[in-house]
């Protein structure tokens, strides 16, 4: 083991590694499908939102929350304007570290939907720096700020709760911003939705995989992937506590029409 990671190791230890709640996993915490310095992580518990992140790449791999119907006459919060830095972890980035890199702070927990569904303590844990990752603006402001939309207004139209497992992918080389070497940028980013199963209904899936190379008006649909695909691409677990059979067909399952995705396919973005 290098003196780099046993120092990651070591500050886990010293600053804490925050415990899970239940009720804000579904299925399990997603966990590397091998033991690698890439893909360990801090488990960090937020209002509203797990996350784990990464020291190595300054980026959340994962961040899992839920999703409930949003009162859309209940008005909005002012929006903040600077991020905060964490400092439950080893790599500790700043609001600053973007500046001039020509990447937005992108969301992986939303504002809207946090803020909205656990009040400002909620939407200020949705602006620390460890649940951020360098996007694009037309993916930031453009694809992702739709699905965003989607998610909070139809989706939750559809079940009582959704949950939502979100994080960027890493391929091939390893680029950082041109303003921090602390912070790798992603090639992509996925986002995994899962309604919970009942006694007289099974739980469905939908999951996305959006380069940063995008438009930003593409059709939603273009970027369909299956969880099997993402896990792949990402060396991550998901709903590992479901039993075999039940994962397996969810995890290869590609079935948009059960959230009759045509009727938001084209949502123009805000911006």
């Amino acid at each position: 083991m290098n003196s780099l990671f046993r120092s990651l190791l070591l500050s886990a230890l010293i600053i804490g590694l925050v415990g899970c709640s239940d009720n804000l996993l579904y299925q399990g915490k997603p966990k590397a499908t091998s033991f690698s310095i890439n893909t360990w992580f801090h488990t960090l518990r937020n209002h509203g939102f797990i996350v784990g992140y990464s020291d190595i790449r300054g980026n959340p791999l994962w961040v899992e929350y839920a999703l409930t119907p949003i009162d859309e006459g209940e008005p909005s919060l002012p929006r903040l304007t600077r991020f905060s830095t964490d400092k439950r972890v080893f790599n500790r980035i700043k609001h600053d570290s973007y500046n001039k890199s020509g990447y937005d702070r992108g969301h992986n927990a939303p504002n809207y939907a946090i803020s909205h569904l656990y009040g400002a303590e909620g939407q200020k844990d949705s602006f620390l720096m460890t649940n951020i990752s360098p996007q694009t603006p037309k993916l930031n402001r453009q694809f992702w700020q739709r699905l965003e939309e989607v998610e909070a207004k139809y989706f939750t139209k559809q079940a009582d709760k959704i949950w939502v497992i979100t994080g960027p992918v890493f391929t091939g080389s390893t680029e950082r911003l041109s303003s921090s070497w602390r912070v790798e940028i992603p090639d992509a980013f996925y986002k995994i939705y899962i309604t919970e199963a009942k006694p007289n209904q099974s739980s469905k899936v939908l999951a996305f995989l959006v380069p940063q190379t995008i438009k930003g008006n593409e059709p939603l649909s273009q970027f369909v992937t299956s969880i099997d695909n993402i896990e792949a691409q990402t060396g991550l677990d998901f709903f590992s506590d479901l039993d075999d059979v039940t994962e397996n067909q969810l995890e290869a399952s590609i079935e948009p029409q059960a959230w009759d995705l045509q009727a938001v396919n084209n949502l123009p973005s805000r911006y």
